[in-house]
């Protein structure tokens, strides 16, 4: 058994970006947090797979370059070798919950030029 809160940890970029909540031994879960204006990097993971559930604001997912609008309440599943760009280009903040699966002790991930907008 294992309980944490998010506000134990830290974001990537100290206000935003991802932030892990936990790391293995099966998954990877963290949230995911992007003001307006902010993006993230286009990547893909070789291995895992990635989904994404959307906790607050809307924002446009890029998936394999094609443009993906979500909202709240809304789920997107990134298989491996899906490339994924983030870009919140609302005027509310963006969060969500996000699953990688199977965990990779190693880095798992490959970033590519961001898509053409």
């Amino acid at each position: 058994m294992k309980k944490v809160h998010e506000n134990d940890f830290e974001y990537r970029f100290k206000d935003h970006g991802p932030k892990y909540l936990t790391r293995g031994p099966n998954v990877d879960i963290g949230i995911v947090v992007l003001k307006p204006g902010q993006d993230f990097q286009n990547h893909y993971h070789t291995t895992c797979e990635e989904i994404f559930y959307i906790l607050e604001g809307e924002i446009d997912f890029y998936i394999n370059n094609e443009r993906v609008k979500v909202k709240p309440g809304d789920m997107i599943q990134c298989a491996p070798k899906d490339t994924h760009y983030l870009i919140n280009t609302s005027d509310s903040n963006f969060k969500a919950l996000f699953v990688k699966s199977p965990y990779i002790s190693e880095r798992d991930v490959v970033t590519v030029e961001n898509p053409i907008i």
